[in-house]
């Protein structure tokens, strides 16, 4: 069985104070009762550092928010998947909707970015997802099988089930407070992992984790997290909180997981 993944998204928030306050407490929590998710913390780059003095030696595992495709080189601004690993990250996000439509990245590039997660040693989490215009004219589907036939091309032999994690996040649901209703998150999730059979195979893809993320909130957590299919969170606006991070982190382990991964 797939193994629950939590994974929070500080986004550009927080400070040196308030994430080593905020991981200090999710920590302890989880060192006095375990969760059975596995939980993960993608914090800015510049508190890197702090989180992970925080959280060395715990179970919650450290994360980028982004990753460039290339090992070196004159890329102003950018940070290699060797630099993250040497700042004792385990996982980076890729393809978040707000890199692909702010800052124009397209499939290609966050195909490049995961597998040079992958080369580095790091499990990408690649989002797909639709725009609300997108889903109101009946593209999600065509949406999404872009996405991942792009983005993992020819890539079969470099994302097993160990170095591949995929969100799916619809657009119209990320920081809007409006959610997915079930069946419109069981529907996608299905079609994900369809997609990911034609690509990689149907053993990996019955391996893959597929979190959910979009307004994830403790409200909605357990019933979004027990639905079929659906492999954890990746949560953005309810992770600055470590009592509502904490939340989903516990509602994420009611699908009964294999107990280690």
């Amino acid at each position: 069985m797939r193994r629950p993944l939590v994974a929070g998204n500080a986004k550009m928030h927080l400070d040196r104070a308030s994430v080593r306050a905020l991981l200090g407490e999710v920590r302890a929590s989880l060192d006095r009762e375990p969760a059975r998710a596995e939980v993960a913390y993608c914090p800015p780059y510049p508190l890197l550092d702090v989180a992970h003095g925080v959280l060395e030696g715990s179970s919650i595992a450290l994360g980028a928010q982004d990753v460039h495709w290339e090992e070196s080189g004159p890329w102003t601004g950018e940070v290699s998947g060797r630099m993250l690993a040497e700042a004792g990250c385990r996982y980076v996000i890729v393809g978040h909707s707000e890199r692909r439509h702010h800052f124009g990245e397209t499939d290609l590039m966050i195909g490049a970015k995961a597998r040079a997660a992958v080369g580095a040693g790091l499990v990408p989490i690649m989002c797909v997802g639709e725009t609300e215009e997108e889903r109101e004219s009946g593209q999600t589907k065509i949406v999404l099988a872009g996405q991942i036939g792009r983005g993992l091309a020819g890539a079969d032999s470099v994302f097993t089930a160990e170095h591949l994690v995929v969100a799916y996040e619809p657009v119209w649901a990320i920081g809007t407070g409006k959610s997915a209703t079930v069946p419109q998150v069981v529907e996608a999730h299905a079609w994900v992992r369809a997609e990911l059979a034609l690509v990689l195979g149907a053993r990996t893809a019955d391996q893959v984790r597929i979190l959910y993320g979009g307004s994830v909130k403790p409200q909605n957590a357990a019933e979004l997290l027990a639905s079929p299919g659906v492999d954890g969170a990746l949560v953005g606006g309810a992770s600055l909180e470590s009592a509502s991070f904490l939340a989903i982190v516990r509602a994420a382990g009611g699908n009964e997981p294999a107990p280690s991964r």
